[in-house]
Parts: structure tokens; C-alpha cells; sequence
């Protein structure tokens, strides 16, 4: 159907543009998780200096960012209108990774880059007690106040964790789609098969039927003529 091919490249496109994005940190957060070196302090000056950047780009990006991220939403809800067995399977877990990309930009990325851009790390963190401390959610965020009470560079790993479980997440919602691509395409094949199987067997049922009637008049015409 011309609509849901149309829904998802709604999909895709929105996808494949926030890996882009994601990617090109991937520099960034590499020595910071995954390698076994001690970071350099200019590193993440370099670090600071590029999420200022982001932090302070121009209304148009934030914009076009936001209306790439409505876009993806926009495919999801079309594809999920009347849906099918397929559809709930497949757009309905693509939905549900969709929107933990959602949350995790909103509540981490969004108020990390704020904490970058203002450079309060660790806001008020020696003032707090031990009740305090057990009020920090696994993002570094006090619950109450919303205050970050991470160093420097546990903000900076909090972020760039924060772009490793975004890539994973749209990884798999491109897996679920090409899962159901994949799953509709075989399953146009196997009715294809069934329905040529079919036809055969009932070309073949006529043939067997009109056999016997050709016999008994090339029968009556012999006797005719032995007459």
C-alpha cells in the first residue's frame, strides 16, 4: 500500500538522521566510555566547547531538530492507524523505542547540554546529606530540584551514555522495521505460492473433469460408424 511505504519513510528518514547526529559525537564520547587511556583535560575542553556549540546553535536547528522528531512520530501514529497483527508487533515496539529516545533527550541530553553551557557541575553536591544523595536519579539530577550534583566529568560520561543507549534504541527501531518489511515480503510470497497452487490444482480438477466427456463422445462416434 502506497500510504504505509509513505509512513515508513516518515520513519526512516527522522531515524537515520538522529544517527547521523549521534555518530558524529561518537568522537567526542569514545575516549571518555570505551577506551582504556585516561582522558586528557583537553579533551574535554574540546568536549565543552563542541556541546556549547550545539547548546547555542541558531533557532532554525533546534527547530529543524524537533520537526525531524515530530516527523518520526507523525509516520509511527499513521502506520498504527487501524492497524494489523504486523503492525502492533512491529510499529508498536518501534513506537515504544521511539519515544525512550524521547525521554532520554528531554530528561539527560537537554539538561546536560544546560549544565555544559552554564558550567554548574556539581551544584550544591557538598551541601547535600546522605538522604539527599539517594534522591539523585540514575541521570545525576537531584529529583526535587533537578539541580546536577556530578563533577565535570561525570556529566560529560553521563552524556555521552546518554548517546550510546540513543543509538541502540534507533538501531532498533530500524531493526523492527526492516523486521517488518521483511515479514510482509514473505508473507506476499508464501500467499503467491499458495494461490498458484491452487490455481494449478483446480486447472488440474478441470482437466480430469472434461476427460471423461471427451472419451464418451469419441466412443458414440465409433459405434456410429461400426453401425
Amino acid at each position: 500500500m502506497p500510504s504505509v511505504s509513505f509512513a515508513t519513510f516518515l520513519i526512516i528518514c527522522p531515524v537515520s538522521f538522529f544517527l547521523g547526529i549521534v555518530f558524529s559525537l561518537f568522537p567526542y564520547d569514545y575516549p571518555l566510555l570505551w577506551s582504556s587511556l585516561p582522558t586528557p583535560p583537553s579533551h574535554f575542553d574540546a568536549i565543552e566547547a563542541h556541546l556549547k556549540l550545539l547548546h547555542n546553535a541558531p533557532n532554525l536547528i533546534v527547530r529543524i531538530l524537533h520537526i525531524m522528531l515530530g516527523v518520526g512520530i507523525l509516520g509511527l501514529v499513521i502506520k498504527l492507524y487501524k492497524p494489523s497483527e504486523s503492525n502492533l508487533l512491529f510499529d508498536g515496539g518501534s513506537l515504544v523505542l521511539y519515544m525512550v529516545a524521547v525521554i532520554v533527550y528531554i530528561a539527560n541530553i537537554v539538561k546536560g547540554l544546560r549544565i555544559v553551557n552554564d558550567g554548574t557541575y556539581g551544584l550544591g553536591m557538598e551541601k547535600l546529606s546522605q538522604d539527599e544523595l539517594d534522591e539523585v536519579n540514575s541521570g545525576g539530577y537531584d529529583v526535587t530540584s533537578g539541580d546536577s550534583v556530578l563533577g565535570r566529568e561525570d556529566n560529560l560520561k553521563v552524556l555521552a551514555a546518554s548517546n550510546t543507549i540513543l543509538a541502540l534504541v534507533l538501531v532498533g527501531v530500524l531493526v523492527l522495521q526492516f523486521g517488518q518489511w521483511y515479514a510482509d515480503r514473505a508473507d506476499e510470497n508464501a500467499m503467491r505460492e499458495f494461490e498458484a497452487k491452487e490455481k494449478a490444482e483446480r486447472e488440474k480438477k478441470e482437466s480430469e473433469a472434461s476427460s471423461p466427456t471427451v472419451k464418451r463422445q469419441s466412443s458414440g462416434r465409433e459405434g456410429k460408424k461400426t453401425r
